[in-house]
């Protein structure tokens, strides 16, 4: 049988990158990880290909070779999703789907044959199996989870390397922690379960002998949700890999009680770690005990988030506004709080409450919900009715964002991360992609960029103060390029006027 692995586009977000891309010559952030580990469970013999149409067009050629089509995909994926599965119908397909968006909206899908639902170690398997038999039911779904040690390393073979920005593997799943808006403990459980030091070694090898040697984030929703695996397996094993070896530094996603570990943070800094999401959220203690963030309460997070990057971490981070417990001063210390702790990615949305998750049951329970939720995170919707009156959320959302990305306070946060950030001890290979990048900043934000004189005025300063992270500074730069031209895609949105 031809398998046809397709992976819906991306509408142009916040996470999206897109404007920042076209700096590097690059279509896309990341590789579709879940349809990769999929190829390689499927039965050797049966040929597969892969069409990720954020890098390439989805052909009616492919679609005449193909036999079968699975897709992947969340639910920010939505609609072209449902695109796709329609046009596989359309073509003779057998159509099979899993992913997070499958999972909840999988009536809505009348053009699917077969769903693959939950982990797919798990779920895969007896669907393979009833179709070599002829009896394949249209839904197969599991309330256990996998063992993630016997999950196969992904088919790096499938993917045209040099259309990413970055690679990503998995290292864990699961979160020991419970917030009240996310869906990740609901997907995937309490317990954090690990591959082995050899797996992740085996799929990083597998990516270097392919020529890979730039960014690898690791996905994990929680990376150090298991902290003696990391210090006593994980991270020296990972220390010892990048002997002798070039480029290839890792990013992933933590809590922030990061900031507690000096032994740990610097064993990451070693293993070639740079950045670190962190959901911050709010500086307001009242929603943090809301949303169950317990996490982040009764802390210096401002301190907290300092002490992670003078250890050579940079912080992303993850705030929300639309909480019962907001009020209107919130968007103003939101502002103050991203501004004084120097987080450059600093992603603001409005509180959402998705399936499956405590806060989507309580406003169903309260008669608050009156929307699908989007799956973008900072697309200026909700699909609750907020306490605070919607109008006021509205505006004050749109003042953080006007604020936070206009030039003047964008470039001075990059100076205040810069002036934490020691040099990195790990630096990417130089590729012709980070020679474009240069020029192409040098010409489209200090030549022509209405941001000029900010862009000019930092690089001067970055040359004398800190001439070591020079890139860093063209690097933020580029990223506040993407980040202004979503805020202003937002802001101009019909829907999202007060």
């Amino acid at each position: 049988m031809n398998v046809l692995l397709i992976y819906p586009e991306f509408p142009d977000t916040f996470w999206s990158f897109k404007h920042a891309l076209e700096f590097i010559g690059k279509r896309s952030s990341l590789p579709p990880l879940g349809l990769l580990t999929v190829a390689a469970m499927l039965p050797p013999e049966w040929p597969v290909r892969l069409v990720d149409t954020n890098v390439q067009k989805l052909t009616d050629k492919d679609l005449s070779w193909a036999d079968c089509a699975f897709i992947s995909a969340m639910v920010i994926q939505r609609d072209p999703a449902r695109k796709i599965a329609e046009r596989c119908k359309a073509a003779g397909l057998l159509v099979v789907a899993g992913g997070p968006l499958f999972s909840t909206e999988a009536e809505q899908l009348p053009d699917v044959d077969h769903f693959i639902l939950n982990e797919a170690e798990l779920t895969l398997p007896p669907f393979l199996k009833d179709l070599a038999q002829g009896c394949a039911k249209r839904l197969y779904s599991s309330s256990e989870f996998a063992d993630i040690q016997q999950t196969p390393v992904p088919r790096w073979d499938l993917l045209k390397l040099k259309r990413y920005a970055s690679m990503s593997i998995q290292f864990s799943r699961g979160c020991p922690f419970n917030c009240d808006f996310c869906n990740v403990t609901a997907l995937l459980g309490h317990r954090v379960r690990t591959k082995t030091s050899a797996q992740i070694i085996a799929e990083l090898d597998g990516l270097y002998a392919a020529g890979w040697r730039s960014q690898v984030f690791f996905v994990d929703d929680n990376f150090i949700g298991n902290k003696p695996f990391l210090k006593t397996d994980l991270l020296p094993a990972l220390i010892a890999w990048r002997q002798g070896k070039a480029g290839n530094i890792f990013c992933t996603e933590a809590s922030i009680n990061l900031a507690d570990d000096p032994a740990l943070m610097e064993l990451m800094v070693q293993a070639g770690f740079t950045t670190v999401f962190i959901g911050i959220e709010t500086p307001d203690d009242a929603c943090l005990v809301e949303c169950s963030k317990i996490q982040n309460k009764n802390r210096n997070l401002i301190e907290d988030v300092k002490r992670i990057q003078r250890a050579g971490l940079q912080v992303q981070g993850g705030f929300i506004v639309g909480f019962d417990s907001d009020q209107p001063s919130i968007f103003q210390r939101q502002i103050d709080f991203i501004q004084k702790s120097g987080i450059v990615t600093a992603m603001v949305g409005l509180l959402q409450a998705p399936p499956g998750t405590r806060l989507y049951e309580r406003m169903k329970t309260e008669g608050r919900l009156c929307a699908e939720a989007t799956g973008d995170n900072a697309d200026g919707t909700t699909n609750i009715v907020p306490a605070m009156n919607i109008g006021t959320l509205k505006a004050g959302y749109r003042r953080i964002l006007e604020t936070i990305y206009s030039p003047g306070p964008y470039y001075q946060r990059i100076r205040t991360f810069l002036r934490e950030y020691p040099p990195p001890r790990v630096r990417e290979k130089l590729q012709l992609s980070h020679i474009l990048a240069f020029v192409r900043a040098f010409f489209r934000l200090g030549i022509l960029g209405r941001e000029r004189v900010y862009y000019w005025k930092l690089m001067l300063w970055t040359q004398f103060r800190h001439p070591r992270l020079i890139p860093h500074a063209v690097l933020f730069a580029i990223y506040g390029y993407h980040f202004r031209k979503i805020c202003e895609q937002q802001v101009l949105q019909e829907g999202f006027r007060p």
